[in-house]
């Protein structure tokens, strides 16, 4: 592991972080694999009971199917747990949805998800006592900008709705997810916010805050937008600095200004983060690049015919001569595995210091391009951002 100065966790929260979800076992698909030879064989045996031939081959390949499926996940750990499940099915429809939304019920954290039309759906508090750090999801909407629903997930400090605290504001910290096909609940299910966040307030290892994941799809969840503006299509960095930041200040007690603002996110939210940060820097102090890139990659062909995009959207080209109007620290993470993303997260922090600015980078060992990455770098993240946060 490789790390410059910058937070120092205990074993237990940096644990909690790495440790895999109950679906994210290997021996799932280990498992199903042995399943799947042993139910290859006696279909396929001489003797075996008169079957046809199309029957068997469907049998044995949707086994197979979800055995790779399984393998994928135990890589990627993008769904950890039942309740992750369930909420990746409620994306679907019918009874996919149904099935997942009677999942979440079972076995999702409370305050999560409330109901569609009540209070907390609507950014107002739940009744009933006043919870730990709890998930408000909210709609912000902004058709003039392209982004149909915008559904955003808002995690609230404990006793935020206490009434000593009614005056209190918080600092904020962004998190983007991936592109393509992310979602704003992926930090709370594959990066596991909600449970990080309550492992570090819990040790004091960071002041409280709001965390918020926007939702950056702008209704095409295949669409690699890389939170871009694109010519005659959504204009999602506008959205994201302008329309979320505001709604998110006039809805909830933040502490509105820069110094009090960090942007991060995962692969191509990571992207988002560095390349929106970077030219709003009268909107954060602080950005947060997990699994980093510096250049717009496959979104390139979204600013096909304008040259001019291109270069101002592509921070490899623009660090070196961009004009600094307030300073700004960056956190870099990759896996130790990818040598693609630590090369990137180099070239990024040597640019950004030959101008003069602060970088803290962290390689996490044994891992990859992938949501476990990510996952294993959030309490990193946020504990750096704390430390920006003015106290």
């Amino acid at each position: 592991m490789l790390a410059d100065s910058g937070p120092t966790l205990p074993d237990e929260v940096v644990q909690h972080a790495v440790v895999r979800g109950a679906l994210e076992s290997p021996w799932i698909w280990r498992s199903l694999l042995l399943i799947t030879l042993v139910v290859g064989y006696l279909l396929f045996r001489p003797r075996a009971r008169e079957q046809s031939l199309a029957t068997k081959l469907v049998v044995v390949a949707t086994m197979l199917g979800l055995s790779g499926m399984t393998w994928l996940n135990s890589y990627v750990g993008y769904v950890r747990t039942p309740y992750d499940l369930a909420v990746l099915m409620q994306r679907g429809s019918g009874w996919a949805a149904q099935f997942g939304a009677a999942l979440a019920s079972m076995t999702g954290p409370e305050a999560t998800a409330p109901a569609p039309g009540s209070a907390a759906q609507h950014g107002a508090p739940a009744p009933g006592p006043v919870q730990d750090v709890q998930v408000r999801k909210i709609a912000l909407p902004d058709p003039g900008n392209g982004v149909p629903t915008g559904m955003t997930n808002v995690m609230l400090p404990r006793g935020y709705d206490a009434p000593e605290n009614r005056t209190k504001r918080y600092p904020v910290v962004y998190l983007v997810h991936g592109y393509p096909a992310g979602s704003s609940d992926d930090w709370f299910t594959s990066g596991d916010a909600l449970a990080t966040m309550q492992e570090l307030v819990r040790g004091g290892l960071v002041q409280p805050m709001i965390v918020v994941a926007p939702d950056m799809q702008a209704g095409v969840a295949t669409a690699d937008w890389e939170c871009l503006n694109v010519p005659r299509g959504p204009q999602l960095e506008t959205y994201l600095t302008r329309t979320v930041t505001a709604a998110i200040d006039s809805r909830f007690r933040t502490i509105p200004d820069r110094a009090h603002r960090a942007l991060g996110g995962m692969s191509g939210g990571g992207f988002c983060a560095l390349n929106s940060g970077l030219r709003n820097l009268d909107r954060y102090g602080t950005l947060l690049v997990s699994l980093p890139y510096d250049t717009p990659g496959d979104a390139t062909a979204l600013l096909s015919g304008h040259p001019d995009l291109l270069r101002a959207n592509t921070p490899r080209d623009y660090i070196p001569t961009m004009r600094f109007t307030a300073p700004v620290a960056v956190m870099l993470s990759a896996g130790e595995n990818a040598q693609t993303d630590m090369t990137t997260a180099r070239r990024i922090k040597r640019a950004l210091e030959q101008r003069g600015q602060q970088v803290f980078m962290r390689f996490e060992p044994n891992l990859n391009h992938t949501w476990r990455t990510a996952r294993a770098a959030l309490p990193y993240m946020l504990a750096y951002a704390n430390e920006q946060f003015p106290h």
